[in-house]
């Protein structure tokens, strides 16, 4: 006779149905900011939707919203379906979640009216990051308690990078997030000068190689063997991809500094460890893909599997663009131009947010007990449409990027510029209309997930917060 596990379902679809809104939220000011940007007369001097004020809250809403509330709801499902175990500590999983929406609305609140550290991905202020801090401590309390009473001898690979995330993270913020406070809304950071910029691009960068790449490869390395009903291509490749990401991604930071005070030395170590990371992460990307050797067939069919798929497609460009702009000749080119901001958002939109919707559509019929999404036409179309939209966004910022960079430092004969800062200016503006359609129609696929994911839960079976399942 099978052994029965009950799992604890309730907050993976609170956290599951979070991603969605925040998503939707986090993405429309997105494209307010890209239409600010177009349109630069747009909101007439309203400085709460300023692009100063509504930049920040859109990176916060699209990584720590959408992208956390994702890593939050898989990886409370993955680590109880792979340990065959009731998460730990269920009153402190709850509070993780309730926490986390606290911590999303006190951004929501604070960054509109000004109120920032002035730090990149770390915005908030003092009280925020304590309550970050607790909600965090929770979050490890309760995935690495789970981990301790598995009922398997085995921990599977998705769970190494859900752990390296949570305890990098954990890290990452108490170190940069050292502050002295002068108010309850102002404080000042602990590190002075060029030190303060190294500390946090030491944070920024691992923000992206642990919260946006480990969270999500553990993401990866589950959801796609389950969709292909696949095992792993190759186990072993997966392992030494663990350890050659975490072990690496650490040193890549000050290539974000490159031309700046930070000594010669330090730039140089960013760049050596960031070319050094192109192995382990096309090794994952080439892992993730012949996960479906025999299996490609259900391509055709299954726009779970389009999603991951193409996620990991945007994953391995973006992991060869990331290396290639930290050499420090193409940085003198690409540095402050948009060739940056289409390199983030190949892997925000293409990789993070292509992957945590095809985890979802899987996920969520499982979580609600239904055979599958309510429609997988309108799966398909919303696969078409965030395609399309990713593709228009980053080529229209590649070709502005690289435009802005030969401009700036073209010279005459004499050695003056040859062009106006306000010159390049004017001639971004045909590639600011296209990114702004461009995220028109990814958020307008989020708008569809949002109505299939309403369809589909709306008459929910079980309606109990625990579902038996044979333990697998």
């Amino acid at each position: 006779m099978a052994t029965q596990t009950t799992y604890n379902y309730k907050v993976v679809r609170q956290f599951g149905i979070m991603t969605v809104i925040w998503g939707i939220v986090g993405m429309l000011v997105g494209v307010i900011v890209a239409a600010e940007l177009a349109f630069p007369d747009l909101i007439h001097g309203i400085s709460f939707l300023s692009y100063g004020r509504l930049r920040p809250l859109h990176t916060n809403a699209v990584i720590f919203a959408f992208g956390g509330s994702a890593l939050f709801a898989t990886s409370y499902y993955v680590v109880q379906r792979t340990c065959q175990t009731r998460l730990f500590a269920s009153g402190l999983a709850a509070f993780t979640f309730w926490g986390w929406q606290l911590i999303i609305l006190s951004a929501a609140i604070t960054l509109p009216l000004g109120i920032t550290s002035a730090k990149e991905y770390a915005e908030l202020e003092w009280p925020i990051d304590l309550l970050i801090t607790a909600v965090w401590v929770s979050y490890a309390i309760v995935f690495f308690g789970t981990l301790v009473k598995r009922k398997t001898s085995h921990i599977y690979v998705a769970n190494w990078f859900y752990g390296a995330f949570i305890l990098t993270i954990a890290v990452l913020h108490l170190v940069n997030s050292a502050e002295i406070p002068v108010t309850l809304t102002k404080s000042y950071s602990l590190y002075p000068g060029a030190i303060d910029a190294m500390i946090q691009w030491w944070y920024g960068h691992n923000a992206v190689g642990f919260f946006l790449t480990a969270g999500f490869l553990g993401m990866m390395y589950y959801f796609v063997p389950k969709a292909a009903n696949r095992p792993v291509y190759s186990y072993r490749l997966s392992v030494v991809h663990f350890w050659a990401l975490v072990s690496t991604y650490m040193w890549a930071g000050p290539h974000h500094l490159h031309y700046t005070a930070l000594p010669d030395w330090a730039q140089s170590v960013g760049m050596v460890f960031s070319l050094i990371l192109l192995a382990p992460s096309w090794g994952g990307m080439i892992n993730g893909m012949m996960t479906l050797s025999g299996a490609w067939h259900k391509l055709r069919t299954d726009p779970v599997l389009k999603f991951l798929i193409v996620s990991l497609s945007f994953y391995g460009m973006s992991t060869f663009e990331g290396p290639m702009m930290a050499i420090k000749t193409v940085n003198a080119l690409s540095h402050y131009t948009d060739w940056t901001v289409g390199h983030v958002h190949s892997g925000a939109l293409g990789w993070v947010a292509m992957v945590s919707i095809g985890s979802l559509y899987f996920l969520i019929p499982r979580l609600y007990g239904k055979e599958s999404m309510y429609s997988v036409k309108l799966m398909e179309t919303h696969f078409w449409i965030a395609t399309i939209g990713v593709v228009l966004y980053i080529t229209a910022m590649w070709i502005s990027g690289v435009m802005q960079g030969l401009m700036w430092r073209a010279v005459n004969a004499d050695g003056t510029l040859t062009y106006s800062f306000i010159e390049s200016v004017e001639r971004t503006y045909p590639f600011y209309y296209i990114r702004l359609l461009g995220g028109i129609l990814f958020l307008g696929g989020m708008f569809l997930m949002a109505y299939n994911v309403w369809k589909t839960v709306k008459d929910p079976k079980p309606a109990d917060d625990a579902i038996p399942q044979v333990a697998h």
